[in-house]
């Protein structure tokens, strides 16, 4: 028998800070951030004297599984001591904007702007923020998915004033949950 693929309670529905953390949302636990990170985009331009690349136009960014896409992005890297080539370089972060969507497995996230920070491994996306599983969904303002854990939070929190990005649904989180048919 299936697990319910969220383990919220109804009156948490309506509260900041839900988290969407039932036994099949874990499909981003353990994710490897490690992986190469592989981009394709209609324009790609290399900063390197500021340690960033700018990509632009239907940008698709893959690694281990994962699938970010977006209207925009600015991925920040850092020279490796003693490394030479693409092999000394680290990436750090990833900062999408327009219409960005998140996809593995079966899950999808949405929101206005995103922020993949390789290192702490989190990624956090703001304004109009979706988190979809099959026919469940929670909305919100903003959503932080722990990739170590596989615990994703979304709360109603607005972005703080960043340019294009808004809260979702006046402050609050909102959702549909399938509930399992049961015989009587």
């Amino acid at each position: 028998m299936k697990k319910p693929l969220l383990l919220l309670s109804l009156c948490a529905v309506g509260a900041a800070g839900l988290v969407y953390a039932g036994a099949d949302a874990q499909v981003l636990k353990n994710h490897d951030s490690n992986a190469p990170v592989n981009f394709t985009a209609d324009r790609i331009e290399v900063q390197d004297r500021a340690d960033r690349v700018m990509v632009s136009g239907n940008v698709e960014v893959t690694q281990a599984g994962m699938t970010l896409n977006a209207a925009r992005m600015t991925v920040a890297y850092r020279q490796q001591p003693g490394g030479t080539g693409t092999s000394g370089v680290e990436i750090d972060r990833i900062d999408a904007s327009g219409n960005v969507v998140v996809r593995k497995g079966t899950d999808t996230a949405k929101g206005n702007v995103a922020i993949y920070d390789l290192n702490s491994r989190l990624i956090t996306m703001l304004g109009n923020v979706s988190l979809t599983q099959g026919t469940n969904k929670l909305t919100g303002g903003r959503l932080v998915m722990d990739l170590n854990s596989g615990r994703s939070t979304v709360d109603g929190r607005a972005s703080g004033g960043a340019p294009g990005v808004s809260g979702g649904a006046g402050g609050r989180v909102s959702g549909t949950f399938t509930v399992p048919q049961r015989k009587n």
